[in-house]
């Protein structure tokens, strides 16, 4: 009988140390998740969706693509050298290159919490970008045409163009931000992407769709809350150093 006492006491024990520990572990987890990023920072998945939104590229060898091309022939052709200088330039770029239309202050080390935001929009405005490429697999300018070849070629896909959808979502938000900057922030993001054709990165008709997508993508990322807080806490930090940078 003791025996059997000491058993069922163990028994319980044991049962008892597994159900703790599959409760501490769920705990872990659930702490692990939180702290995982999400794939978007802003935008649900799946939002929004690109080739529903985009009409497809000119088809290969159409009346379209061979007009597409011609104009980068052109504008690759007649690009100054201070534009090819600045199309280069941006192979890598973040919020902080629209420091001249923002103006001085407008500094990584000034606005800590304004990189942080920005990186994250950025970030999601590349991965839906990053998708449609895939999706539409349209061959740069300099695979049609390889006299159009020119520097470190990249090796992904034209349509839409990452550099004008990214630029601009940047610019549309950043505008929100500074709205007496608005002129200055969209020509700077607009020039961004057309510096792409003139190195023949890209054909005209990949940066309007990357303008038109953008639009887009900021609607997305307003519908969400933690969009609101975050830009709510840049355009704080912005106001409070441009007025430092001011006295």
């Amino acid at each position: 009988m003791k025996l059997l006492i000491k058993t069922h006491n163990l028994f319980r024990t044991v049962c008892l140390a597994t159900l703790l520990f599959a409760a501490t572990a769920t705990l872990c987890a659930a702490d692990d998740d939180s702290d995982q990023p999400s794939h978007f920072h802003y935008l649900t998945a799946g939002q929004p969706v690109a080739t529903a939104l985009l009409a497809p590229p000119p088809a290969a060898n159409s009346p379209e693509q061979r007009a597409d091309i011609d104009e980068v022939r052109a504008v690759f052709r007649g690009g100054s050298v201070a534009d090819k200088e600045a199309a280069y330039s941006e192979k890598k770029f973040s919020i902080f290159n629209f420091a001249l239309a923002a103006g001085p202050f407008f500094t990584e080390a000034n606005l800590p919490k304004t990189a942080a935001f920005f990186k994250k929009v950025q970030k999601d405005a590349a991965a839906v970008t990053d998708s449609a490429k895939d999706y539409y697999h349209r061959p740069r300018p300099y695979t049609a045409d390889p006299s159009l070849a020119n520097g470190k070629l990249e090796k992904s896909f034209s349509y839409p163009s990452g550099h004008s959808t990214e630029s601009m979502v940047l610019g549309l938000v950043l505008a929100d931000v500074m709205p007496e900057k608005r002129e200055a922030i969209l020509t700077h993001a607009r020039a961004m992407g057309w510096h792409r054709v003139q190195i023949a990165r890209h054909y005209p008709t990949d940066i309007y769709a990357g303008r038109v997508l953008a639009q887009s993508i900021v609607a997305e990322m307003k519908k969400s809350p933690k969009f609101e807080r975050d830009f709510a806490e840049a355009k704080a930090e912005i106001a409070a150093t441009q007025q430092a940078a001011r006295n």
